[in-house]
């Protein structure tokens, strides 16, 4: 390429953020124009920098990755986000990909391979991290399984994490009624009957996790 891929940092974790920057050094044609510790700070880089990739977190304070990446991409969809988290459960990997994603990638992969992941999402394409491929591919190899909108995901994962249906409403800005309507269809397709079973079964199938 004739000129350096202009990569913002995304992380809440200011450790992660320097080893990435010290990481991407060894690029000849990738070059670290900034760096934000939430989705917020990220918007606010995007458009002060107008980078070729941002390298984004999932779980941050303030404003979330998948959030993030939503409003990157119907801001300024010349710019490609590739997801570098530590997160591979079913319910990230659906939420990121939906909200745009170019890319989804592990913090455990190899130096190398992120060098080329970032090329590859600075060109359009998908990059997808082992694991998380073989989750995709599970999904096209069960269609019959009825699986778990996004949506649906969130909720049981704030389920998970002790919320009541109120909590959850407030959270995600919809009303009681919607989350005991998503409620019921999430028990349908686990084949459950109550909130308990229904987490039980969705830490067992991967499809979220308990942090």
């Amino acid at each position: 390429m004739s000129r350096h891929l202009r990569v913002l940092i995304v992380d809440d974790h200011p450790v992660v953020r320097a080893g990435l920057v010290g990481m991407l050094a060894a690029a000849p044609d990738v070059e670290v124009v900034g760096e934000a510790a939430d989705g917020a700070e990220a918007l606010e880089k995007c458009r002060a920098l107008h980078p070729d990739v941002v390298l984004m977190d999932l779980r941050m304070p303030h404003m979330d990755g998948v959030t993030a990446i939503e409003h990157i991409r119907r801001q300024w969809p010349e710019v490609h986000v590739l997801v570098l988290t530590t997160y591979d459960t079913d319910a990230d990997i659906l939420r990121a990909i939906e909200a745009g994603a170019t890319g989804y990638l592990l913090k455990d992969a190899p130096r190398e391979e992120l060098y080329r992941a970032i090329r590859a999402t600075a060109r359009g394409e998908a990059v997808l991290a082992p694991p998380v491929a073989a989750k995709l591919m599970d999904q096209v190899r069960h269609p019959g399984e009825e699986r778990l909108s996004a949506r649906e995901l969130d909720i049981l994962t704030l389920v998970a994490q002790g919320k009541s249906n109120k909590e959850i409403a407030r959270h995600l800005h919809i009303s009681q009624a919607t989350v005991k309507s998503h409620l019921l269809h999430i028990y349908n397709k686990l084949g459950v009957s109550d909130r308990t079973a229904a987490v039980t079964e969705a830490l067992k199938r991967g499809y979220i996790r308990l942090e």
